[in-house]
């Protein structure tokens, strides 16, 4: 018996029995998410444990070399695990494959080995990916699974730019954060009744959503802007990237954090992309153009949504990959290859010209791509102002915050310069 079968698996019997716990990547759209996974009649269940013992468990069951995400993940899960509030026998665990050359690929086998490690090898993964891998874990992805997902990815990201929008500038305080919840609960009850998720109804639903928001009373006021990129993990997970968001919300900056809709088309368009430029199966490009046209759809509704109430929206993914341009070949496509290289010239462009480049140390593709082309991004554009921020275990929060801090000093000078004011000093955490 190979290793790979040695492990257990989920079986589609296990849906009546057990319960999936699910790693807090994202937690606006997670959150979605499992209501979708709700309405298909999985038990499931969001993680929100955090803390130093999630890092530890994560260092003694996984190699220090090993990728900071993987690491926090598996000690999310076990952390969970270890709190006695889970019946060991009906448990679950899902996680992300993308099928690409990044570690993150890898990291069930990893997540499996340190269970077994653990003591607890008798609890099933769950394997979510696009990609084909892990074709018998009991949870299928169906065309109408996949439509879904999509629906759940745009609002998702619809929420957190409307909120990221409209909190910095609100006259009452926690307005955008109520009204976000809200939305939340009301998106969550439309997927458990299975609706809501149809292309007629988002776009029926994605206005009404940014009429709510746009309704938020508001003192616009120049404010330094500032954009978040890198490793997907530690871009979206307050966990990974010590609560990063609310950081820079507490210095006074508007955040934009490009939304996880774009990794998903930047992994489609990298299937007909790989054909393109080395060979390969045409029924792979086709499929793969196919479904870019139905992201497209969802996109341009919530793109004009976003502008019709006079809200920033991001460029349309077609116009994303070019701004690689020059910069970085769309053949670069480990981990989240030119896709990052693009989204800090799509923000610079935009008027995020303040950027946190968040990386996982040691992470070769974000290293490249991110830290790598820096210098060229600068000197197409004079005025990114840019600093990469690694994390992993051996990194403290005070060191990774004061150099954010220098980058804010540093965007605050040119934005009273361009008021004709005297710099504000900076708010404390």
């Amino acid at each position: 018996m190979s290793e790979q079968q040695a492990y257990p698996r989920f079986t589609p019997e296990m849906k009546k029995t057990h319960k999936i716990l699910i790693p807090n990547m994202a937690p606006v759209q997670f959150r979605i998410m499992a209501a979708v996974m709700k309405q298909q009649g999985y038990d499931c269940e969001l993680l929100e444990n955090c803390g130093s013992q999630v890092c530890e468990l994560g260092l003694k069951y996984v190699h220090n070399d090993t990728c900071y995400p993987a690491l926090l993940v598996i000690g999310q899960f076990l952390d969970a695990l270890n709190s006695g509030k889970y019946d060991l026998e009906h448990t679950a665990l899902i996680i992300t494959q993308t099928g690409g050359g990044c570690r993150a690929s890898n990291y069930i086998h990893l997540l499996r080995k340190a269970l077994a490690k653990a003591g607890y090898g008798n609890i099933p993964v769950v394997s979510l990916n696009f990609s084909g891998l892990e074709r018998g874990s009991g949870f299928p992805m169906t065309l109408t699974t996949i439509r879904r997902l999509l629906a759940v990815l745009y609002y998702g990201d619809m929420l957190v730019s409307l909120r990221a929008q409209t909190e910095p500038y609100e006259l009452n305080p926690c307005d955008a954060e109520r009204l976000q919840n809200q939305w939340l609960d009301t998106i969550c009850g439309w997927f458990l009744e299975d609706r809501g998720w149809k292309g007629k109804e988002v776009e029926a639903n994605m206005p009404l959503i940014a009429a709510d928001f746009a309704k938020i009373p508001v003192k616009r006021a120049p404010k330094v802007k500032v954009g978040v990129v890198g490793e997907i993990y530690v871009k979206y997970s307050p966990l990974g990237n010590n609560d990063l968001e609310n950081f820079l919300r507490s210095q006074d900056c508007e955040v934009n954090i490009p939304g996880l809709m774009g990794f998903v088309q930047y992994c489609v368009y990298n299937f007909s992309n790989t054909v393109r430029l080395y060979g390969g199966n045409f029924f792979m490009r086709h499929a793969s153009g196919v479904l870019l046209g139905l992201i497209e759809k969802l996109e341009s509704v919530m793109i004009d949504s976003l502008r019709s109430f006079g809200f920033h929206a991001p460029m349309p993914f077609r116009e994303l990959v070019k701004q690689a341009d020059g910069v970085i070949s769309t053949g670069d496509k480990m981990g989240e290859g030119w896709l990052l290289t693009a989204e800090m010239v799509e923000l610079v462009r935009s008027g995020y010209e303040n950027i946190v480049c968040a990386q996982p140390f040691g992470c070769l593709p974000n290293h490249i791509c991110g830290k790598g082309v820096i210098n060229r991004i600068r000197a197409l554009y004079p005025e990114a102002n840019i600093t990469p921020i690694d994390y992993d275990p051996g990194a403290t929060r005070v060191n990774q915050e004061n150099r954010i801090k220098l980058m804010l000093a540093v965007a605050r000078e040119r934005l009273a310069e361009r008021e004709g004011k005297t710099p504000e000093r900076p708010k404390t955490a």
